[in-house]
């Protein structure tokens, strides 16, 4: 959940100003949490307390609604009445993490993962995304090999993940939807040697860099054992106090290191 988070920010200032190269700063001075961060805690939240997603969600987007949000997010946050909007949009995938860490069995992640997208994003691509993504964390987090990922994944949700970075970075560009964002952030993670490659090679491509680092972040965290104590104080001092310190306890509870 914190290689989410510090993925979140390490991407968050190159989400409108797009690199192509490996070669940057990991914290620049304008790096910050963006609405990303603040729904990956909402839901780690929500399974802490057993409350409803959706509520946790509004409440956690109401304290920060500066956060960054897309327009349809937005409107669903504000709303008395909120409703699903069929949304395929990434941000069904960039908050999930939690659920990927926290529930012991496939069959429950890809419940739960359905569970936290549906609620705003229930179009099939939209419940498709957060479901790989969390199940890729699961994945990752009890053992398997990269190229047991692959092809469970592949196999399972219909992505292609047999390109590379260096094939995808080329021709690629901002892209909101679920299937333009998270096969393409599963490849960053498997392309990588370390947790810090990972974020490198999902900025690297020069899309919607925060939440492409966020999912990859999430991933690489489950499969190389933690995220480097360097990165993780870095993104945790960036945190406000109400959501460090549900962090810390989702980490606790949930023993991740």
């Amino acid at each position: 959940m914190i290689g989410a988070i510090a993925g979140d920010i390490i991407g968050s200032i190159y989400e409108f100003r797009p690199i192509k190269n490996k070669d940057f700063p990991l914290f620049d001075q304008g790096c910050r949490f963006t609405d990303d961060t603040v729904l990956t805690v909402a839901i780690a939240d929500a399974i802490l307390k057993d409350r409803p997603y959706d509520e946790s969600l509004r409440d956690f987007g109401r304290r920060y609604p500066e956060a960054g949000y897309g327009r349809s997010f937005f409107s669903w946050l504000i709303a008395e009445d909120s409703r699903p909007y069929n949304s395929w949009g990434n941000g069904s995938a960039m908050r999930v993490s939690p659920v990927g860490f926290a529930f012991s069995s496939e069959e429950d992640v890809l419940l739960q993962a359905k569970m936290t997208a549906e609620v705003t994003h229930n179009h099939p691509e939209g419940i498709k995304g957060a479901q790989a993504t969390a199940l890729t964390i699961f994945r990752a987090r009890m053992g398997s090999g990269k190229e047991q990922i692959r092809s469970h994944i592949s196999e399972r949700f219909n992505y292609d993940l047999n390109r590379t970075v260096d094939e995808i970075r080329p021709t690629y560009s901002f892209d909101i939807s679920c299937q333009g964002t998270v096969p393409e952030a599963i490849i960053a993670f498997l392309d990588s040697i370390s947790y810090e490659d990972a974020i490198r090679n999902a900025v690297s491509l020069g899309g919607d860099s925060d939440t492409l680092a966020c999912i990859t972040g999430g991933i690489a965290e489950a499969f190389y054992g933690g995220v480097p104590d360097d990165i993780r104080n870095q993104a945790l001092e960036r945190l406000p106090t109400d959501l460090f310190e549900i962090v810390n306890r989702f980490c606790h509870e949930y023993q991740i290191r």
